[in-house]
């Protein structure tokens, strides 16, 4: 297909992107133009917009104006034909007033006032920006150690995160979301058990990632049963020992709780550090990717490899020689994006000109194993996986090779591992990243995840349940004869095709979901692609929610033996609120509970409708809150006002009636309960019609709970989909409030598109 283009001159004919409905949302609600809140450019606007911007680039190297919108062309047609993609960033702002295209910056934290709080406004012209950012923390003194200049003592690492983390709550990205932030700190930091477990309370620093950067040496003394030393980064002396057993136990144990904290294996990540003469790496980007010098950013693009097949004598095989193309245009595209780029800071703008990190990577694998009838669990799948990326790998080295030849090496080429080996323009070239939001919008699979759901029910808009179904398991169905809408129902329900018997095997096999997947395999392709990506593999290795620590430690274990940078892990239904890892949420949360009958509350709205009343008590006044969502009343706020009165106690009540209500408890029962407690300070005070605060709330409740409360929703829907949810968990998304998927190293919502990694 076509789209008609017009400008001064004449009528510009070009390729039209074959987008499904869900990625034309998704496209319009974050990625178009949009002026006076109105969407003011196609979705081919945007990538020709961010072609020939990025083409443009190329007139400092010489490039006549004919040659440039040729390129301009090659890029337009590699993205509008979803065979490419580039990081949100770069889609977003390319051609427009912001200009910044990195997804992601690591920013050094040195061990001063200054300089810490230097970071933290660095982070936030960075978040403001669209990127995230990742800091290591272990130059940070251990807490309580003595402060000479003051006189004081140190607060120590982690408390210092809970300020960026305030600082990351304050600001967003783009105008629009929180920024993302990773938290490492080193294994043999006194303050690491402090560390490990800092986000043992879900509610706490919630803007960031964390991971333990582990050495060789503590994996060794792990093995062994031996105590390794914690060193005082300020002093560089050894302040204590612990039982590496002990510590590797406790990192376990919280993984196994809610997903972190993550491992990476730094002592792996500086050996193929490019440029040692610069210094160590030290920490990664939010989702752990992509590890980066201090003041480093990288800009990430991942190829479509659903799209890199062809058939041969009736049997579909990898397009060799269309990956290869993509992949060198691709590497191009993104050193022409360095230089297209718009940096927040000086300082940043040098580091990455210097080196010139690119990252490519690929999505939609699970896609490409599924059109060659491979299953994920399997040896094929490891060997393809390892085939794939080792060819991008060298077509990418070659192509980067051609622009060293064309434009020069990277500034920073002397003293890098390239030296006197091979002369290149990029420091790094490849990544394997999470593709979230990308790879809805080329309606493929994430990263190198395996499918998360063969099928899964999506409430609209108006409230009607939608069965979203995987096209390609609709189209063999349909090929095989066994398609039907109750048996997609069926599967949306549980979201699997196990036990399913009315489906072929061979089908159910490579239909194979993420959590039917033993742990093992996960870590198998993580392994396999990691052998030929210069950077790191974002992956999610998931449990069932049966899975032991013991599980998770040989997780931990495997991915140290087989050579990843780094591993995360998540356990179906390890947080506050279950996520939607198949079928829908009702069904996985019965799935996940515990064998007693153990109720959770259904998730609060992002937009609710209610009334507040202003009750006389003994201590002043009470200001009750009713709200109610599309069901029925869901939540109860208090507020004492300027008199005081027993807030907390209020607070408490009104939580406590809230998550009830939303757990199926009759409001009635509730009414019935609080009704007629009676306080002295209430009783003595005259005009006080109410016995206490819980009787109070009583009669409000009691007062509206037979109105129609939620009759203003249906205006409110337009609103909804613009309203951020202001009280989110680790399994809510931020946007819409729905459950979200923990695939590729991030958070990602199926339902509006929301990526914690943009």
């Amino acid at each position: 297909m076509i789209v008609l283009s017009f400008n001064e001159d004449n009528v510009v004919t070009r390729l039209k992107a074959n987008l499904s409905a869900n990625a034309r949302v998704v496209l319009e609600k974050r990625y178009l133009k949009q002026e006076n809140g109105k969407v003011c450019e196609t979705p081919e606007d945007m990538f020709y917009r961010v072609a020939s911007v990025i083409a443009g680039i190329e007139k400092q190297y010489g490039k006549s104006e004919q040659e440039i919108q040729s390129l301009t062309e090659e890029f337009y047609t590699m993205m509008v034909n979803l065979e490419f993609m580039p990081n949100s960033p770069t889609l977003m702002n390319a051609g427009r007033d912001l200009g910044q295209l990195s997804a992601c910056f690591v920013l050094p934290v040195e061990d001063s006032m200054e300089d810490i709080f230097d970071a933290i406004k660095n982070a936030a012209i960075i978040h403001k920006s669209g990127g995230g950012t990742g800091f290591n923390f272990s130059r940070l003194r251990p807490k309580n150690s003595m402060v000479r200049s003051t006189g004081g003592v140190a607060s120590g690492p982690v408390s210092f995160m809970k300020v960026f983390n305030a600082a990351t709550e304050a600001v967003k990205q783009g105008g629009t979301r929180r920024g993302a932030n990773m938290g490492i700190l080193r294994v043999d930091h006194p303050d690491i058990l402090e560390f490990i477990n800092c986000k043992e309370n879900n509610n706490d620093i919630t803007n960031f990632n964390i991971s333990v950067a582990v050495t060789e040496e503590f994996m060794e003394a792990v093995k062994e049963g031996l105590d390794y030393d914690l060193i005082d980064p300020h002093s560089g002396k050894v302040v204590n020992r612990l039982s590496a057993r002990e510590v590797f136990n406790e990192i376990t144990e919280h993984a196994w709780r809610n997903g972190e904290p993550g491992m990476i294996f730094i002592d792996r990540i500086n050996r193929d550090n490019p440029t040692p003469q610069l210094g160590p790496i030290e920490a990664t980007n939010p989702c752990g990717e992509q590890p980066l010098l201090p003041n480093e950013a990288c800009n990430l693009g991942s190829i479509n490899l659903k799209l890199m097949v062809k058939e041969e004598e009736g049997k579909k095989v990898v397009d060799w020689e269309r990956l290869g193309s993509v992949t060198r245009l691709a590497v191009r595209f993104l050193d022409d994006v360095i230089d297209a780029n718009q940096y927040p800071l000086a300082i940043i703008e040098k580091m990455v000109k210097g080196n010139r990190k690119i990252g490519l990577g690929v999505m939609g694998f699970a896609d490409l194993l599924i059109l060659l009838q491979i299953s994920y669990a399997s040896p094929e799948a490891e060997e393809l996986a390892e085939k794939i990326m080792c060819f991008i790998q060298t077509e990418a080295r070659l192509e980067s090779k051609r622009l060293a030849q064309e434009r020069g090496v990277f500034p920073n080429y002397r003293g890098s591992v390239y030296e006197g080996q091979m002369e290149l323009r990029n420091a790094t070239l490849t990544t394997i990243a999470p593709t979230g939001t990308i790879s809805m919008i080329c309606g493929v699979s994430s990263g190198v995840e395996p499918l998360f759901a063969v099928a899964y029910t999506k409430t609209v808009m108006d409230g009607t349940p939608l069965i979203e179904v995987n096209p390609l398991f609709e189209q063999y169905a349909k090929q095989y004869e066994f398609y039907s809408p109750e048996l997609m129902e069926k599967i949306s329900k549980q979201g699997t095709l196990a036990g399913l018997t009315e489906i072929p095997e061979w089908i159910r096999k490579i239909f194979i979901t993420a959590q039917e997947i033993e742990p093992e395999w996960h870590i198998r392709i993580q392994a396999a692609f990691q052998k030929y990506t210069d950077n790191a593999v974002s992956k999610t290795i998931n449990f069932a929610h049966s899975a032991s620590k013991e599980d998770v430690a040989r997780a931990f274990w495997l991915a140290y033996e087989l050579g990843c940078k780094g591993i995360t892990v998540y356990r179906d239904g390890s947080r506050q609120e279950q996520v939607l890892s198949a079928g829908t949420l009702q069904n996985k949360q019965v799935a996940s509970q515990p064998s007693f009958n153990t109720i959770l509350p259904r998730p609060r709205p992002p937009v609710t409708v209610g009334v507040t009343e202003k009750v006389k008590i003994g201590c002043g006044n009470l200001y009750v809150s009713v709200n109610a969502d599309d069901h029925s009343i869901c939540e109860v706020f208090t507020n004492t006002g300027r008199a005081g009165g027993c807030a907390s106690q209020s607070e408490a009540t009104a939580r406590l009636i809230s998550i009830a209500i939303r757990s199926g408890i009759s409001v009635d029962a509730i009414i019935e309960q609080i009704s007629g407690i009676r306080c002295p300070a209430c009783i003595r005070r005259e005009g006080v019609n109410v016995t206490s605060c819980p009787d109070a709330i009583s009669r409000v409740l009691k007062k509206y709970k037979d109105m129609d409360l939620n009759k203003s929703l249906a205006t409110l829907q337009n609103i909804q989909t613009k309203t951020k949810a202001k009280e989110t968990t680790a399994n809510a998304c931020p946007e819409c409030g729905k459950p979200v998927n923990h695939e590729s190293g991030c958070v990602i919502c199926i339902h509006c598109g929301y990526s914690k990694c943009g």
